[in-house]
């Protein structure tokens, strides 16, 4: 099973990116799906997940910016972003984890948000 993610890109300061992601194959088991992002020379850094049954946990930077939202059946995860800032470009990390401790990550796309 393979993640491909899509959306990034650049953006000027204010404006909106959604991005998505998708699994290749059926995952069986999913108890949380999320993305992360790691921007140069920082930590990879929780963005935003959602649980199976749609508790959402979002970090601290994001929270009232970015909505994440998610598509079971084909194990699509998505996230929307407005109000982008400069500090928000990062590489965005698509991510799903699993019972017995499955953890599947994708490739990560760039976003970049210029001032």
């Amino acid at each position: 099973v393979q993640l491909q993610a899509f959306g990034g890109g650049l953006v000027q300061a204010g404006g909106s990116l959604r991005l998505s992601c998708a699994a290749s194959g059926i995952i069986f088991g999913i108890n949380a799906m999320g993305w992360y992002r790691q921007a140069p020379g920082k930590q990879r850094e929780l963005v935003a997940a959602m649980t199976t049954r749609g508790s959402t946990n979002y970090g601290d930077s994001v929270k009232g910016r970015f909505t994440i939202s998610r598509d079971i059946p084909k194990n699509t995860v998505y996230l929307q972003m407005n109000s982008l800032k400069p500090e928000d470009t990062a590489v965005y990390y698509c991510n799903i984890g699993a019972t017995g401790g499955r953890i599947y990550w994708g490739q990560g796309t760039q976003v970049t948000v210029s001032s």
